[in-house]
């Protein structure tokens, strides 16, 4: 397996991970709460934001390096 595959392999295992530890802890408040998972098109916005960001910030990872 080469760098490449490596990189994707470990990149969808982190993935799969940090979604499933969103979907516990949305469950546990929902449960501490009246039972149900509400999440608002406000909320789905800025989580959406927050996640471009983010991938923006991933994909820069490096530039520094590229430009010496």
């Amino acid at each position: 397996m080469n760098s490449r595959d490596r990189t994707i392999v470990y990149g969808v295992l982190i993935g799969a991970a940090t979604g499933l530890m969103a979907a516990i802890l949305l469950n546990r408040r929902a449960a501490e709460g009246d039972g149900e998972t509400h999440i608002t098109t406000g909320d789905g916005l800025k989580l959406g934001v927050i996640l471009i960001g983010l991938l923006r910030a991933i994909s820069s990872l490096g530039d520094d390096e590229r430009k010496k």
